[in-house]
């Protein structure tokens, strides 16, 4: 995938447009073979019930909540350092082929989510009569 100087901007817009002090944004790897584009994204502590992916055209979205357990109303409670990241985050993905949606699969194992997205085999040539 070619480098875009405006996915790159977009990328810093949604980090820094975060509305919370405490959002985060997951790590990812992305990589590409002929056949597909792989997103790896390290979401340690997180549920399959806290994720959603959503894939249109070329584009992925991955949407999340980390939740604090250990804030959560308990009392007695003196952090002495914070390190890791809580609250919502939200990453959006182009690729450069259309992606095959219905054969889009995803896997969280071992703190990684890795989700495969097939790319849709390009339309076959169309000859075109000359009238």
């Amino acid at each position: 995938m070619p480098w875009d100087a405006m996915r790159e901007l977009r990328a810093w817009q949604e980090r820094l447009a975060s509305p919370h002090a405490d959002a985060w944004i997951p790590a990812i790897d992305v990589y590409e073979t002929a056949d597909r584009y792989v997103v790896a994204a390290e979401v340690p502590g997180m549920t399959r019930e806290q994720i959603e992916l959503a894939v249109e055209d070329s584009r992925l979205t991955i949407r999340g909540q980390r939740i604090d357990k250990t804030s959560g109303g308990g009392t007695g409670v003196h952090f002495h350092q914070v390190e890791r990241g809580h609250g919502g985050f939200v990453r959006t993905l182009e690729f450069g082929s259309k992606i095959h949606t219905e054969a889009v699969s995803a896997d969280l194992a071992l703190g990684i989510l890795t989700i495969t997205l097939p790319k849709a085999a390009p339309p076959p040539p169309r000859k075109i009569e000359v009238r």
